[in-house]
C-alpha cells in the first residue's frame, strides 16, 4: 500500500535529516523531489501545488530552522500537513438513535460492492450489532447468490428478491421495513451498479435514497484507478449525495493518488479501507496513522488493534505458560504461523512497523512469505505425534516428510535446528536471563 511513495519520501527525508543546519535552498531542493514523487503517485496536481506551498511556507520559518533538529521539523510539518490533506480526524459511521441505521453502497459494477457490504456486516457484528444485507441489485446475475453466500458464511440474514428480477427500489424499502419490525440494528443495501456512470443508475439511486432515507451514503472506489476513481467520487456525490467512501483494493495501490486526493477535491471523507479479498480485511481509516505510514513511521495502534482482533488470549497465555516451562513443540509453532497470517501478509505487518521499509529489504532474502509458506507445509506433512516430539524425526521420517512437503531433507533439517534454536532463546527471554539474551533472539528464525 503506497510503498512507491513511501519508499521515495523517506530517501528524501533521510537526506534532509542528514544536514545539521538546513537553509531555504535545502527545503527548497526536497519539495522539488517531494512534488515530483505526488505526482508521480498520481495525486491530483492542484492538490500537490497547494500541499507544497503549505509545506514551503511552515518549513522555512524560524520555529524550524532554527530548532536543534530542523530535518525532523520540516517531517512534522509534513506529516501534520499530509493529515490535514487526508481529513485530519477519523471520521466515524453516522449510527442511528432509533434503529435501524440504514447504510445505503453505491458505485459502479467490479469495485467488490457486494464483498464490501459483507465486510460491512462482519464489522457491525463484531461489535455486538445484529445486521441484515440487502440484495438491492436484481439485475446483475447470481449479485443475490453472492450476497447471500456471504450472508451464510457471517450467519446474517440476507434479503432478497423471491424470484429473478424484480425491483430495485421496492427491495431496498421491504428490506429496510423488514429491519425494522424484526429489531435489527444495522440495514445494509448493496445497490446495484454499472460499467460507467449513467442516467438510468442515477436515477435508480436517488430513488433508493428517497425511499429508504439512509444514514449513510457510502460510495464504493477502486483505490488503484487514481484520479478517475476520484472524478467518480465527484459525479456520485453531485447527483446522489454521498456522506463518505471506502477505497477497496487499497493493498494493490502502489502509488497512493485516490487515497491522498479524494478527501480534498470531493469534501467526503474516506471512512474504510479494503485491505484484501478476505472478509476481515477491512480497516477503518484513520488520516494520522496512515499518515504515519506513508513517512515510514509505521502504524503501530492498527497492528496492536489487530492482533487484540486475531490473538486470542487464552491461546496466548498458553503459549507464555509453554515457552516458561520449555515445552514448546513444532504443533505450537504452526498455531503461532496460523495466528500472524490472520493478522494479514507479511508486507503489510512490516508496512504497519516503524522503518518497514528497511525491514522488507533486509527481509528480501531471509524470510519472506514464500519461507514462511515453506516451514507451514513441512510441519503439515509430519504426523501429529511428530510435531509434538521432534525427537521422532529420523531419516526416513525427513525423506517422507519432505517429499509431502515438496522441499528437501536439508531444508526439514534446518528447520529442526531453527526451531531448537529459537526455543532456547525463547526460554532464556522467558526467565532473567531475558535482557542479556533479546540482542540475540532476532536471529532464531532468519538464521
Amino acid at each position: 500500500m503506497l510503498s512507491l511513495l513511501s519508499e521515495k519520501l523517506e530517501g528524501i527525508f533521510k537526506r534532509l535529516r542528514g544536514h545539521g543546519v538546513l537553509s531555504e535552498t535545502n527545503i527548497a531542493d526536497a519539495l522539488k523531489e517531494v512534488r515530483l514523487a505526488l505526482l508521480e503517485a498520481d495525486v491530483n496536481f492542484k492538490i500537490v501545488k497547494d500541499f507544497v506551498e503549505r509545506v514551503r511556507a511552515k518549513a522555512v520559518g524560524q520555529e524550524v530552522l532554527q530548532s536543534l533538529t530542523p530535518g525532523h521539523q520540516v517531517v512534522k510539518v509534513v506529516w501534520e500537513e499530509l493529515c490535514a490533506l487526508m481529513g485530519s480526524q477519523q471520521a466515524a459511521l453516522n449510527l442511528s438513535s432509533n434503529p435501524p441505521t440504514v447504510i445505503m453502497l453505491v458505485g459502479l459494477q467490479g469495485v467488490g460492492k457486494t464483498t464490501t457490504s459483507g465486510k460491512l456486516a462482519r464489522f457491525f457484528k463484531a461489535g455486538g450489532k445484529r445486521v441484515l444485507l440487502v440484495a438491492a441489485d436484481p439485475r446483475r446475475p447470481a449479485a443475490a447468490e453472492q450476497l447471500a453466500i456471504l450472508g451464510e458464511s457471517l450467519d446474517v440474514p440476507v434479503h432478497r428478491a423471491q424470484n429473478s428480477g424484480g425491483d430495485a427500489v421496492r427491495l431496498s424499502l421491504d428490506g429496510v421495513e423488514r429491519a425494522r419490525q424484526q429489531g435489527f440494528d444495522v440495514a445494509i443495501l448493496d445497490t446495484g451498479g454499472r460499467l460507467h456512470v449513467d442516467d438510468e443508475l442515477m436515477d435508480e439511486l436517488v430513488a433508493i435514497k428517497n425511499q429508504t432515507s439512509p444514514h449513510e451514503i457510502l460510495l464504493v472506489a477502486d483505490a488503484m484507478i487514481g484520479q478517475d476513481a476520484v472524478a467518480m467520487a465527484e459525479q456520485f456525490d453531485r447527483r446522489v449525495g454521498l456522506t463518505g467512501i471506502i477505497l477497496t483494493k487499497v493493498e494493490g495501490d502502489a502509488r497512493g493518488g485516490a487515497v491522498l486526493s479524494m478527501k480534498a477535491v470531493t469534501g467526503k471523507p474516506i471512512k474504510f479501507l479494503g485491505t484484501g479479498e478476505k472478509l476481515e480485511a477491512l480497516e477503518p481509516f484513520h488520516p494520522d496513522r496512515m499518515a504515519s505510514r506513508i513517512l515510514g513511521m509505521g502504524d503501530v495502534l492498527s497492528l496492536i488493534e489487530k492482533a487484540q482482533e486475531a490473538v486470542d488470549k487464552d491461546q496466548a497465555d498458553a503459549m507464555i505458560h509453554k515457552l516458561r516451562s520449555d515445552t514448546l513443540t513444532l504443533e505450537d509453532f504452526r498455531e503461532q504461523l496460523k495466528q500472524v497470517n490472520k493478522l494479514g501478509s507479511l508486507e503489510q505487518i512490516l508496512n504497519m512497523l516503524p522503518g518497514g521499509q528497511r525491514l522488507k529489504d533486509l527481509t528480501a532474502t531471509g524470510v519472506p512469505e514464500k519461507e514462511m509458506k515453506r516451514v507451514a507445509a513441512i510441519i503439515d506433512s509430519m504426523t501429529s505425534r511428530e510435531r509434538r516430539d521432534h525427537t521422532l524425526l529420523n531419516g526416513s521420517r525427513k525423506k517422507r516428510i519432505a517429499k509431502g512437503s515438496g522441499t528437501t531433507v536439508q531444508d526439514v533439517n534446518r528447520l529442526i535446528k531453527q526451531y531448537l534454536e529459537a526455543r532456547k532463546m525463547m526460554k532464556m527471554l522467558s526467565g532473567r536471563a531475558g535482557r542479556k539474551w533479546s540482542g540475540n533472539a532476532n536471529q532464531a528464525f532468519l538464521s
